[in-house]
């Protein structure tokens, strides 16, 4: 194959494109839509000046057509232009993709072919897969794991010609999660405010979420050990739970304990160590972890870990028929800092 699926990223695709070199096709799934949109939008809108979009550009639905229209499509000449776009959203849709095979060992030179596979793959197991890597770029678009979110956020943040605090990546990574689309609606939301950095102020005033109370500082006053403030927080929470249920609160303890618990048996407890064996992407995520191993021992992590579990349960009716969302992070909450 030309590509190897592994190594075929966004920023390769997209600098191609870029420079102007084309290839017949793009076939571009997976489960996180942003990548294939940003890809897709950046052929529809660059290929073509919009005087030629008008007789050279097209867009297909999976879902109202079939290969063989498509590809009838594509062996088309473009008009008064040196390329024609073919546009297939919801590719998923198309039954039976063995035509194309046929189309790739000759594909009409002039006709830049996408198809955008949402919410699944392509079996690479079949021969049309490998024919499209070989001709072309056959992209998957991942969803981003949590530690790949705070450099999305700064990469992103830093091409609009901002700059963000740490404490305001955690506030939008704890907020928002990891659905990129509306991570970039929310930061190009920021920019267009005109400041030049991103506050946990400006994230408050314009897209709603508390600077003092969330989940970021929930976990930040447990591992400062700070009882007064986690108690309120938790309060804020019970008071809010369409916004912070407890599962949603429960799962970012869950999912800083655990990584705990890997940082204390580390080759090396160093910072260094630490961000290396956690895979944390930015330097100063590693604090946290530095500090927690200082408040809480390997076999106390261990406990706080079944607690969170214990209580999980609880919450879906399992061994508790009383307690409220709030009483059980409340009793959590004891248990982890006492």
């Amino acid at each position: 194959m030309a590509k190897k699926e592994s190594t075929l990223t966004y920023d390769v695709v997209l600098r191609s494109v870029k420079e102007r070199q084309f290839k017949p096709i793009y076939y571009l799934m997976g489960e996180e839509s942003y990548y294939i949109d940003r890809i897709a939008d950046y052929i529809a809108n660059n290929v073509l000046t919009e005087e030629q979009k008008d007789f050279n550009f097209t867009t297909l639905y999976g879902a109202e057509t079939d290969i063989n229209a498509v590809l009838m499509a594509a062996r088309r000449y473009p008009m008064m232009s040196d390329y024609q776009v073919i546009l297939v959203k919801e590719a998923q849709n198309l039954k039976n993709l063995d035509p194309l095979s046929v189309y790739l060992k000759n594909p009409q030179p002039q006709t830049i072919l996408v198809f955008c596979h949402k919410n699944g793959v392509l079996d690479g197991r079949k021969k049309v897969a490998g024919d499209i890597a070989q001709v072309g770029f056959l992209f998957e678009s991942k969803k981003l794991y949590e530690r790949d979110l705070p450099p999305f956020i700064a990469g992103y943040v830093q091409r609009k010609g901002m700059t963000i605090d740490g404490k305001s990546v955690e506030l939008l990574v704890d907020y928002i999660g990891s659905d990129l689309n509306r991570m970039a609606s929310e930061l190009d939301k920021l920019a267009i405010k005109g400041d030049k950095r991103i506050t946990p102020e400006l994230i408050e005033q314009n897209i709603g979420v508390s600077k003092d109370f969330n989940i970021f500082e929930f976990r930040s006053a447990l591992i400062n050990k700070d009882i007064f403030k986690a108690n309120r927080i938790v309060n804020y929470f019970d008071k809010n739970q369409k916004e912070y249920p407890i599962q949603k609160v429960l799962s970012a303890l869950f999912s800083y304990f655990s990584n705990l618990m890997v940082a204390h048996y580390a080759p090396y407890r160093t910072e260094a160590g630490v961000k290396d064996v956690l895979d944390l992407r930015i330097p100063w995520q590693v604090k946290d972890y530095m500090l927690g191993m200082r408040n809480f021992s390997a076999r106390k992590t261990m406990s706080i870990i079944a607690a969170i579990r214990e209580t999980d349960a609880k919450s879906k009716g399992f061994g508790n028929s009383m307690a409220t969302s709030g009483e059980l992070l409340q009793e959590l909450i004891y248990f982890i800092l006492h």
